[in-house]
C-alpha cells in the first residue's frame, strides 16, 4: 500500500483511532479505562458513530503516542501502515467508499433528527399548544 493509507480520502477517523490503538498494543477495554470513558464510546468512535470532544481527543493521542494531526486527517506522526500488498479492484474500493459516505450521511441525519425531535418536545411542553 501507499504512504497514504491512512489519510483522509482511504481511512476514516475510526479508523485511524483504531489503527494506533491496535499499534499501542491496547484493547478497547484499557483504552476506554485509560480515557476514563465508557466502553461503548470507543466503540462508537472506532465505528465512526460519534466523535470525542477536544479533551480526550488530545489526551486519546498522548496515550497512543500519535499526533492530533493525524488523528483527524491522517496527516503528522501517526502509525505505519500495514505491509499488505494486495490491491483491492476499484469496483471494491468504490463500494467501500460508497458505504463510508452513507455511514457519514447517516451520522448527520441522525444529528439533524435529534435536533428536530428536541426541538419538538420543547414545542409539546409549551402549555400554548
Amino acid at each position: 500500500m501507499s504512504d497514504d493509507w491512512f489519510a483522509a480520502e482511504n481511512a476514516t477517523f475510526g479508523d485511524r483511532i483504531e489503527a494506533a490503538r491496535e499499534a499501542a498494543g491496547m484493547t478497547q477495554t484499557q483504552l476506554a479505562r485509560r480515557l476514563g470513558i465508557k466502553l461503548n464510546t470507543l466503540r462508537s468512535w472506532e465505528q465512526d458513530l460519534s466523535e470525542p470532544r477536544a479533551n480526550k481527543l488530545s489526551t486519546m493521542a498522548g496515550l497512543l503516542n500519535v499526533s492530533l494531526t493525524w488523528l483527524l486527517n491522517g496527516e503528522g506522526d501517526g502509525v505505519t501502515p500495514p505491509h499488505d500488498e494486495t490491491v483491492l479492484p476499484p469496483d471494491v474500493t468504490a463500494n467501500l467508499n460508497e458505504i463510508r459516505e452513507l455511514r457519514t450521511q447517516m451520522v448527520t441525519l441522525t444529528d439533524r433528527l435529534g435536533v428536530l425531535e428536541k426541538r419538538l418536545r420543547t414545542m409539546l411542553k409549551d402549555p400554548g399548544i
